[in-house]
């Protein structure tokens, strides 16, 4: 019997950003994730050192979904022209066009801008973002 390899196990997904507190926000509240202990925002006043440098965000139960990492310069994509490409994307699934119009108010509110509608297709009605530093993501029926 052949022996299973070992595979190493995905952890967070990465976005880089110019300001990593907002960016973090902003996934916090969408997806209703909470601080990893230490990287919670600092009371009003006191230096945010830590959302100078590197944020990650969990379930409320632990487990690691994303971090942002600070860096000085970062080109905004702009699909769905390919002029400065997107590079990787996140997917997000509501269970039906009730919830992604709901979804689309949330991601506004939060300060991300609709890229992409295509809210009428009868296979997969989807709409593309952009996020507080430009990153696409996907809301879709699933």
């Amino acid at each position: 019997m052949a022996e299973q390899e070992s595979v190493p196990t995905l952890c967070q997904v990465v976005l880089d950003c110019t300001d990593a507190r907002s960016l973090a926000e902003f996934y916090r509240q969408l997806l209703g994730l909470v601080y990893r202990p230490g990287d919670e925002p600092p009371p009003p006043g006191q230096d945010d050192q830590r959302g100078r440098d590197w944020l990650v965000l969990r379930t409320p139960e632990g487990a690691s979904q994303m971090a942002f990492q600070q860096v000085d310069h970062l080109p905004e994509a702009t699909w769905p022209d390919n002029a400065v490409p997107q590079q990787l994307h996140l997917d997000l699934t509501v269970k039906s066009v009730e919830e992604l119009l709901v979804q689309h108010e949330r991601v506004l509110r939060l300060g991300g801008r609709l890229r992409y509608d295509r809210i009428d297709d009868p296979d997969e009605p989807l709409r593309v973002y952009a996020d507080l530093a430009g990153h696409p993501f996907c809301v879709f029926v699933g």
